[in-house]
This record gives structure tokens, sequence and C-alpha cells, in this order.
């Protein structure tokens, strides 16, 4: 579980989890789980409803929810993020809620103005109230029956919402105290909203922070679920460093659909933290493969920003997390299906056609304008992606809902070559447009500036390590807004860092500051993580530019 507002809960203990997993192996099997059971009895379906251990719409088409969390309580007023997150192709956003016990509570109008927001932008919306993060360890989290009230104050928000809304009860309602007293007040709280009325698709998340290391969702889940009238009960699995094997990830999800037992990735990361590396290649591929949907956590305003999709809320600004998530093997880009509840039984896949050639102006040492003649489409396009290319690769250099975006971040006296691809609301890509090379302005630098840049392996393992670079401005005046840039020597890739957005192209990279590194007081420093990948040898770059100014070694 990730917040902006709280601490990462512990993983488990390697060796116990081990052990809980090696005891869990008969779990949710079909004869243990009753997956030849019938679904107990359950009223017509209204709307989006669980069928045969799948979600399904209204119209009993399958729906794969792709899409991301989105921290709206704590940001109100980022009401852009839906669109941008729809224009890089989501089907579906998790919105963060609160019921007034631990932040500020999100009033009906508000949530009123978030579902009118999805569906504008044409996503699926599961509203999750968060004040219940960690009960049982956490003393300032919330309860599942205080979470379950709120929902019953807004029935007359959510009533009639049924294709368009799932009420995910409470995140990750219990921590790592008493596991098994997670299971009595989830069937309570499920049972209180069927009695009040409720019709939507119900998703219930796991205890352990979410995680279920210790495999009591996944041991009382057929319980769980017999214990829902309508039996439109969605099960949710969190995945963070608990999971950061293929075997661990590929047991549990299999679990669930062996035993006929419907389940979603309501939440999962991929950058490493204290308590290991999640294995989201995995985790995106066998969702892919087993057909269940996936949430990535979360689109921007993390506390720890290595989670951040975007920065500052800016899709111009994606991190290399994201551009996994959206762009990646088994991406939300290439697998998201748009629900067909917004256009009909047959979904949009006409791709909009190639922008026009893009023009370059306004250079300077760091910087290029693009602009480019529009793309067309059948229902209309939506936003525009461009992307640096270096022979046969493709990074991400910007996105735009328009037809012109300024590049940043680039290094003095550098040829790029830049191309732009369109996307419509469906998350249909276009065919890419014709490519421009443009040179960066030669730059000195800011006059009297001075630096000093430090390098240092912090671990290695086969293929890959891990690294930090100290920045230090060793002049007399503050430096703001600064960019990094150095070459690697030996063929090293940067896959995931904190402190600073990397951009690689072949062996250059550079690195935007971030925005708290992104002031550096006279004679001051930051310093910035990374993880990567390398070859047989792994040395040291030898010279670092800041703002296109050599910088001295130290």
């Amino acid at each position: 579980m990730r917040t902006t507002r709280s601490t990462t809960p512990p993983a488990a203990p390697a060796l116990w989890t081990a052990l809980i997993t090696l005891l869990a192996l008969l779990a949710l099997t079909p004869s243990t789980a009753h997956a030849a059971a019938p679904e107990p009895p359950s009223a017509a379906a209204t709307g989006l409803h669980i069928s045969d251990g799948r979600l399904l719409e209204g119209n009993g088409n399958d729906f794969v929810m792709r899409g991301v969390n989105h921290a709206h309580t704590w940001y109100p007023g980022e009401t852009r993020s839906l669109a941008d997150i729809k224009a890089l192709g989501a089907n579906t956003v998790r919105v963060v809620l609160s019921d007034g016990h631990r932040w500020s509570r999100n009033t009906p109008e508000d949530v009123a103005a978030v579902i009118a927001n999805c569906k504008a932008n044409r996503l699926i919306c599961v509203l999750e109230v968060h004040d219940t993060t960690g009960y049982g360890e956490d003393a300032a989290a919330g309860t599942l029956d205080h979470a379950a009230d709120y929902w019953i104050s807004l029935k007359d928000v959510l009533a009639g919402q049924e294709d368009y809304v799932i009420v995910n009860i409470g995140n990750e309602p219990w921590g790592n105290t008493d596991p098994q007293g997670w299971t009595a007040p989830t069937t309570a709280a499920i049972q209180k909203l069927r009695a009040a009325g409720f019709e939507h698709t119900i998703m219930i998340d796991a205890p352990n922070w979410g995680q279920d290391w210790q495999q009591v969702m996944r041991t009382n889940a057929q319980t769980v679920y017999d214990a829902d009238p309508t039996g439109n009960l969605l099960f949710s699995i969190h995945m963070y460093s608990v999971f950061d094997t293929a075997a661990e990830i590929t047991d549990y999800l299999n679990a669930f659909v062996t035993a006929g037992l419907p389940l979603v990735i309501g939440e999962f990361g991929g950058p490493a933290d204290a308590y290991g590396d999640p294995d989201e290649d995995t985790m995106l591929a066998t969702a892919e493969q087993l057909g269940l949907g996936y949430l990535a956590w979360s689109w921007s305003g993390n506390t720890d920003p290595v989670l951040d999709l975007v920065l500052n809320f800016d899709p111009a600004r994606m991190t290399s997390w994201g551009e996994r998530v959206f762009h990646g093997a088994n991406g939300i880009a290439a697998t998201a299906k748009e629900a067909t509840v917004f256009g009909g039984a047959a979904p949009d896949t006409q791709a909009p056609t190639a922008p026009g050639t893009p023009v370059a102006s306004a250079v300077s040492a760091t910087s290029v304008t693009l602009t480019w003649p529009a793309a067309t489409d059948n229902t209309g396009v939506t936003g525009y992606e461009v992307v640096r290319v270096n022979g046969a690769t493709e990074t991400t250099a910007a996105s735009s809902a328009t037809t012109s975006v300024t590049v940043p971040s680039l290094t003095a006296d550098t040829a790029y070559t830049f191309a732009v691809y369109a996307k419509d609301a469906a998350g249909n890509r276009s065919a890419r447009s014709a490519t421009v090379t443009v040179t960066t302005d030669e730059d000195t630098g800011t006059p009297g500036a001075a630096c000093s840049v430090g390098y240092r392996v912090v671990g290695e393992w086969p293929g890959g390590f891990q690294g930090e670079i100290t920045v230090r401005n060793t002049g007399t005046a503050a430096v703001s807004g600064w960019t990094l840039g150095f070459t690697f020597p030996s063929g090293q890739t940067i896959t995931n860092m904190w402190g600073g957005t990397p951009a690689q192209s072949g062996s250059s990279v550079t690195v935007a500051a971030a925005s708290y590194t992104s002031a550096i007081p006279a004679a001051g420093s930051v310093t910035l993580g990374f993880t990567g990948t390398k070859l047989t040898t792994n040395a040291a770059p030898t010279a670092f530019t800041l703002d296109g100014t050599r910088c001295s070694a130290g």
C-alpha cells in the first residue's frame, strides 16, 4: 500500500512468508474452495456484475479493468487528471475518497462530480474509502462498519450508477496484527450494504495491508463470497514487495481463477523499496493471460515519488514507472478495452490517422518546441505522444492534448530525432508520423555557476545494480530547476530513479530535477538514487554537466 499520507507497512519476514505460502498451497483448490458449488442466489443483473467468476457489464460483455489509482481526496483540485488518464488509454480509475474518520470527508456533491467526470471521460469508476488503511495496526485507521455507513449516506448519489461505479468498501482494511480478524467485519460490511439496497458490484481488499501474505483472504474467500446474497463480489489483492517472485504471483492469481472466484489486482507497484523489488512484469503478463484486471498505484502526488506514474500531475512528465505501466509489454495502451456502456455493443477499434510531420521551433540548449498537423479520427483525437527516436528504440519525450508541445530536459549541443503518435478516447494509437531531427544550442551554463558531482555504486547483483549521485552547488548563488547530463561508458541503463526524472538515449542520460530536489542552495547538495541494468562491466561515468556546464568530480 502506498499513500500520500502514510508510510509503507513492513513486509512479511521472508521465512514466515515462505512457510505460509507453503501451507496455503492447498487453499482455494477446486475441492477446498467449493469451485463446483453453485453461486449464491442473485438478483437480476444490474449494471456491472459477477458471473462465473468474471466481471461483466450489464449487457453480458466481459470487462477487464486496465487503469490506475488517483488520490482525489488529497488533491481535489486536480480535476483534469481523469481526462489525462483516459488519454493514455485507461478504461478504469480507482478514486481515493475519505469517509471523514481520518481525512476530510468527501461530500455527496463531490462524489457526484467525480462520477460525472468518470463518465464524461468514459472511465469505469472504482470508488474507495481510504480511512480504513491498516486497521488493527495503525491506530488512526477507521473501521469497515464506519465506511459502510458512509456509503449508505451516499446511496442517493450512487443509485442508478451500477453500470459505471464499483464500490470498494475500504482500502487495505486490516494491517499485520491478527489478520484473521478481517473476515467477520468484511462479511458484516458487505451484508450491511446489501441490506441497505445496494446492487453495485462490491470490491473488498485483503488484510496484511492489502497483500494477504498470511493467506487470510485466500483461505476464506469462498466463505466471504457465499455471504453476499447477490454474488456480485470482487476480491482485490494489492501486490507490492511481498510479491517479488514469479511463483508467488502466478500461484496467488491462479488460485482464485481455479476456484472460480473473481479477482483484480487493485493496486500494484514496480519500483524496488526497502522491503523488496516487486515483479511487475509477471503481474502484468499473468493478468493478461488470465484476463484479470489491474490498477496501478498511482497517478501522481505520492510522498515516495518513485511510485508516481507522472510527476506533478503532468502527463508530459511521465516517469519510468509510468512508461512501464502505460506503454510497456502487457501495459494499458496495448491491452485496455473501453467499456461498451460508453459506446454500444461494438467498441471503437479504429486508430487515428498519423499526425503530420513535426516542425521544430524555439530551440534552446535544453528544450525545443514541436508543432505538427493534426491527426483525424472517427470519434475524435484525445491526445498526442511525442517520442524520441534512436534507431529502432523509442522513448516518450512529452504528451500533449494539442498539436504543439515543448520538450524539456534536453542536453546542449546534441542532435535529437522526434516523431508523434495520436490517440483517441478508446486508447487506439495511430501510426507514427514522419520524423524531424533538431540539434540543441550550445550553452556554457549560467555565468559563475559551479558544481561537482559524486557518483557511487551502492550495490550490485548479476545483471543489475543500485547507484547514487550527489549533485553539489559549489557556487555562490542558488541553483533551481536543473538538468543533469552524463554518459554511461559500459552499456548501463537506468530502470528506476528517485530524486529526478531520467531520460536515456543510448548511453546518453539526462536527469530533470524532481520538485523536492529542484532547488540547490549555495554550498548545498541533493542526492539521487537509482537502479539499473548492466553488462559484464559497470564503469562509472567520468563527466557530468549541470544545465550544460561541466562539473568537477567529487
